[in-house]
């Protein structure tokens, strides 16, 4: 009986100092520890950035008072925007347009530069009645942008206002210069003059796409029937835009 109960010892000794359960055991605790030591999970970053975006909008709202942004609007949280989507691109003619000057408050504000209606109901107080820009309200006033001369310039006609951005020369310098110099040099200034037109026209389009932070926004164009140059006869440039003519370089 002693004998068996020694050897029963015995083996328990041995396998409780079994190298190989031990060095399992061990693993299971070094695993345990690297799982608990890393602990970042995605979703603890989801959480992290959730907590930094509602605290930032939280301070966005008590610093503006009505924007949780910052100020800065996306479309999709314009009504305006939204509404226009779904109602797809609008075309109008140029007598149609008249209607959209603000006059009826059941319509958006348009005014169209290029061709392309911009729509500018977010400011009334610039562009409805009584405003400061109101007479661009309804008209493709493309002319009147580019020489300032909003009196007489309200029109999308825009041929021959390169003639603002042709330089002054005097008598004894076109004097020195034979006839085909003259031609070769008149042909550069014209080209010259008609980028400065595309460039202030593309300033304009620029401004009513992402101007007053976005509010401003295409929602479509203009429908003219061709032959309308034909029918149309060139404007003068306006004394204005004249009086601003650039003097010519004498090196040009």
């Amino acid at each position: 009986m002693g004998d068996q109960g020694l050897r029963k010892r015995t083996k328990t000794a041995e396998a409780t100092n079994d190298p190989s359960e031990s060095d399992t055991y061990e693993q299971i605790i070094s695993d345990e520890d690297e799982s608990t030591s890393i602990g970042i999970t995605i979703l603890d970053i989801i959480r992290v950035v959730l907590g930094v975006l509602l605290v930032n909008s939280l301070l966005s709202y008590y610093v503006t008072s009505d924007s949780i942004f910052w100020n800065y609007r996306p479309r999709w949280t314009r009504p305006a925007h939204i509404k226009a989507y779904f109602k797809g691109p609008v075309e109008l003619t140029d007598t149609e347009l008249l209607a959209y000057d603000g006059s009826n408050p059941s319509l958006p504000i348009y005014l169209a530069i290029n061709g392309t209606i911009f729509d500018v109901s977010s400011s009334p107080s610039h562009y409805g009645p009584g405003g400061s820009y109101n007479f661009f309200a309804g008209h493709d006033a493309t002319r009147a942008y580019v020489t300032g001369c909003f009196d007489t310039d309200i029109t999308w006609d825009i041929r021959g206002v390169e003639a603002m951005y042709m330089p002054i020369g005097d008598a004894a310098d076109e004097a020195s210069l034979t006839k085909a110099d003259k031609k070769m040099r008149r042909e550069k200034e014209v080209r010259e003059a008609r980028k400065m037109v595309d460039g202030a026209i593309k300033h304009w389009e620029g401004f009513f796409k992402e101007g007053k932070g976005g509010e401003y926004f295409a929602v479509g164009t203009i429908l003219r029937s061709e032959g309308w140059k034909e029918r149309t006869p060139v404007r003068e440039v306006c004394e204005k835009a004249l009086r601003a003519r650039p003097k010519r370089n004498k090196e040009s």
